[in-house]
């Protein structure tokens, strides 16, 4: 359970609040249907939209308005969908500006990216608020371009912390992923989680070079349980897991701080080309909806109705994506009846 989750337990009989950002495309018509599930399965939480990505510079000139960073320090947890624009691509003001930029102010330095399908029963942790993606970049006077990777070992040690005590709370297995023979950054995690290692005796913990972790999660993901890397491992590992268990539409996220609010969102994009035809899949945001649940309101029992309605319609009632012939509506309705 986070510490996220311990805060809120004595409160959840409370009227929790959720923040909710229904993005860009598709983004609004996956979090109608989150919000249908959550009304019926837990009508007591409070739901409240705010502005964000391409829908907020249009209104505001900013991808992230203060009003909306505010709301989201304040919620229980904050729900979002897509974000992303092809009328932004080359705009000096992004959606996707607002989205890092959203995980750095709310401290969401763990990101949970689970992925299941038969055999394969895996979770990769991704620190989610360092490395490359945040350290120093740009352009020098020679044409030469920059980018900065940089950790401190107190960023590695809470990551590593939080998988090793999800990794107890499964099957007892990590596998850390990095660079170690090239890096020095890869070098100060492995020598960093081998520490933490050491007040989790009952976890067995294994090293493994991120080339060597990707072509082990392409031939036998069924061998891992939990994997734990730097951001931009973690970025392109979870995706190959989510290839190996349904796709990039099927998969969900959790963003994890050590007190404050979660961020949950499904890892899909925006999809502008199937924008209002009605044929969007909200499994990943339901999915993610479910980690809400879990993770950031202490409701698993709820969580698993929810992901159990999620599989039972993804069978019965699939997606144009899916090679099925359902429209949104008609999934919905079938998770719906479902959570019955």
């Amino acid at each position: 359970m986070s510490t996220h989750s311990r805060r809120l337990g004595s409160a959840v009989s409370a009227r929790a609040r959720i923040v909710c950002l229904p993005g860009d495309c598709i983004g609004p018509e996956v979090m109608a249907v989150a919000k249908q599930v959550l009304g019926e399965l837990a009508p007591d939480l409070e739901l409240e939209d705010q502005l964000f990505g391409g829908t907020a510079i249009r209104t505001t000139g900013d991808s992230l308005p203060d009003e909306t960073l505010d709301a989201c320090r304040s919620a229980d947890a904050v729900l979002k969908a897509p974000i992303g624009d092809p009328e932004f691509d080359a705009a000096d003001v992004r959606p996707e500006q607002g989205m890092l930029r959203l995980r750095a102010e709310l401290d969401v330095y763990a990101n949970l990216r689970p992925a299941r399908d038969g055999q394969i029963d895996l979770l990769i942790v991704r620190e989610l608020v360092g490395g490359l993606y945040f350290g120093a970049s740009g352009v020098r006077d020679d044409g030469t371009v920059f980018d900065t990777c940089e950790y401190h070992p107190s960023e590695v040690e809470r990551i590593a912390r939080r998988a090793f005590e999800l990794a107890r709370a499964r099957r007892g297995k990590l596998t850390s992923v990095d660079k170690a023979n090239v890096l020095e950054t890869s070098r100060l995690w492995r020598r960093v989680v081998r520490e933490v290692a050491a007040d989790f005796p009952d976890v067995s913990v294994e090293d493994m070079l991120v080339d060597n972790a990707a072509m082990q999660l392409a031939s036998s993901p069924e061998q891992f349980d939990v994997i734990v890397t730097e951001n931009m491992f973690g970025d392109i590992l979870s995706d190959l897991a989510a290839a190996m268990t349904g796709g990039l539409g099927l998969a969900p996220s959790a963003s994890l701080g050590d007190g404050g609010p979660g961020v949950f969102e499904p890892v899909h994009g925006s999809a502008p080309d199937i924008a209002g035809r009605g044929i969007a899949n909200p499994a990943g945001m339901l999915r993610s909806t479910a980690l809400m649940l879990e993770h950031g309101l202490d409701r698993a029992d709820e969580a698993r109705t929810v992901e159990r309605a999620v599989e039972i319609a993804l069978r019965q009632t699939p997606t144009p994506d899916l090679g099925g012939s359902a429209t949104t509506a008609e999934f919905a309705g079938a998770v719906l009846a479902a959570l019955v």
